[in-house]
């Protein structure tokens, strides 16, 4: 196989280095945090440690490796040296959701913990089916929907989600944080060289590290602690378990399919940001990869699906190519399998790493508005509304969560809190970004009866429940899909009223 791809791209250039100290920590940073969710709800060590973490080694790691390859076979189609190949990983909000709001429950309700995982691989196989059936939609819904639309989901996305956590933890301890994120600037944004030419993302977790140890930060007594979870551990098969999976699943179906959608739009929205930056992916091949491995991870005992990631362009600015991809790859299936996953946090602070996703985040949210024709640039800004709901609410419901007290939807709105309109706004955020802009796009160019449309598919996407919506479900969110035929009424009516000003004027253009 290697053999037939000779030419294109290297497999390894010096920007790859930068290129996996950031796609790597992000990868494995993600990796920790959902295996810790497990720990923290009390899932036992031994399917965590023994079962989880290899099989979802398996599904990250092969990822990198696949995408890699894909990759260098586009740059000798293309005879290109200098392709990036899509970054790869865990999808963020799943991990989340499957172990508090399916695993934890299911043993709630059973006391079983096999019972409960078997719960969450079995969702995990949903999301991948789902997702396949995505990867060969998902052309169609790039082709109708506008590029800027997407772009403009994709930065609120990368905003919120990517940027204002990390973005917390380094003003939480800024003496480490800032230096780190002050050098990454230097180096990736004035494009400095470091001392001795080191890397400027691998400089940043140098120095962060070394601050984190001299000043008391990192906590000796926690790396001895961690040696204990060191041992081979390797994937084993459990399609025994999707039987009594299958029997406790029917009430998280609501939840799991418009997740799965959200995962393969997010997939579709970074392969349409890789495009803008010159290089033309094969859609449904390149989203087959995450669908396929997580179909796959689901087999291995894996509750977690896998997506291709956002930062597509931050990475090729930094000089990354296509071996930060196979690189991150083998790492994670490394770690995976000889047990190393606690150790390595207990050794570099999270804190050195974090502000390399701020960097992703600014990056992306700079190509949503430079790739954006400047009359569409509103549009854009709308699309982030809903992620920053969806931020804003989660960040309200958890807070309110730690003090044990029940959720009071009219005290809030009393202080100014809107959270119910937050909610339904929020509720299958990055579809919602999408189509809010398109129908305001095509305002703006005023194709009002297109827009309608929209506007009258995106009610009836509310009205079963894909997007704001707590459940799919008939009538669900009707009060929303009236809005939105409200929207396409006064829109039926602007076509016709003055239809001499529906002409767009050059001058109105740039």
């Amino acid at each position: 196989m290697f053999k037939k791809l000779k030419g294109g791209t290297p497999w390894w250039v010096k920007g790859d280095l930068n290129g996996f100290f950031g796609l790597g920590s992000n990868v494995l940073t993600n990796f920790l945090a959902a295996i810790g969710l497990l720990v923290v709800i009390g899932m036992p060590s031994d399917i965590v440690f023994g079962s989880v973490v290899p099989g979802t080694a398996v599904a990250v790691g092969l990822g990198g490796i696949i995408l890699a390859i894909q990759a260098k076979q586009y740059s000798i189609k293309k005879n290109k040296a200098d392709v990036t190949a899509m970054p790869y990983g865990l999808s963020v909000p799943h991990y989340f959701v499957v172990a508090f709001g399916v695993i934890a429950v299911v043993y709630a309700s059973t006391g079983d913990w096999q019972i409960a995982w078997a719960a969450g691989i079995v969702w995990n196989f949903i999301q991948g089916i789902i997702m396949a059936t995505g990867a060969f939609v998902g052309i169609y819904i790039k082709k109708y929907i506008p590029r800027a639309a997407m772009l403009g989901a994709l930065a609120g996305l990368a905003i919120t989600y990517i940027a204002m956590n990390p973005a917390g933890q380094v003003f939480t301890t800024p003496y480490i944080g800032l230096t780190s994120l002050a050098i990454i600037f230097v180096g990736w944004f004035a494009l400095k060289k470091m001392p001795f030419n080191i890397p400027a993302g691998a400089f940043a977790i140098i120095v962060g590290t070394i601050l984190a140890w001299i000043t008391g930060y990192m906590d000796p007594q926690a790396v001895s602690d961690s040696v204990s979870n060191v041992g081979f551990s390797f994937p084993g098969v459990f399609i025994n378990l999707f039987g009594e999976g299958f029997r406790q699943i029917a009430p998280f179906l609501p939840a799991a399919i418009p997740l799965a959608i959200y995962d393969f739009l997010e997939s579709l929205d970074n392969l349409e940001s890789a495009d803008v930056a010159g290089e033309h992916y094969n859609v449904p091949k390149a989203m087959l990869v995450p669908a396929g491995l997580t179909l796959l991870g689901s087999f291995l005992g894996s509750p977690f699906p896998t997506i291709i990631y956002i930062g597509h362009p931050g990475w090729k600015s930094t000089g990354a190519r296509i071996g930060y991809s196979w690189v991150t790859g083998v790492t994670i299936l490394l770690i995976g399998f000889l047990g190393f996953m606690n150790l390595i946090l207990t050794i570099i602070p999270l804190i050195a790493l974090l502000p390399i996703l701020m960097y992703i985040g600014m990056v992306i949210t700079t190509q949503a508005f430079a790739t954006t024709e400047k009359k569409h640039m509103p549009a854009v800004a709308l699309s982030f509304i809903p992620l920053i709901a969806g931020f804003v609410t989660l960040q309200i419901k958890n807070a309110i969560a730690t003090t044990g007290m029940p959720l009071d939807y009219e005290a809030l709105a009393n202080t100014g809190i809107p959270l119910l309109g937050w909610e339904r706004l929020a509720a299958g955020d990055i579809l919602v970004g999408m189509m809010i802009a398109t129908i305001a796009i095509y305002i703006i160019d005023k194709k009002y009866l297109l827009s309608a449309v929209y506007a009258l598919i995106t009610g009836g996407l509310a009205f079963f429940g894909f997007i704001h919506a707590p459940a799919i479900g008939w009538a669900t969110g009707w009060e929303v899909a009236l809005g939105y035929l409200a929207i396409a009424v006064v829109l039926v009516v602007m076509n016709y009223y003055r239809r001499q000003d529906n002409v767009v004027n050059e001058s109105e253009n740039s």
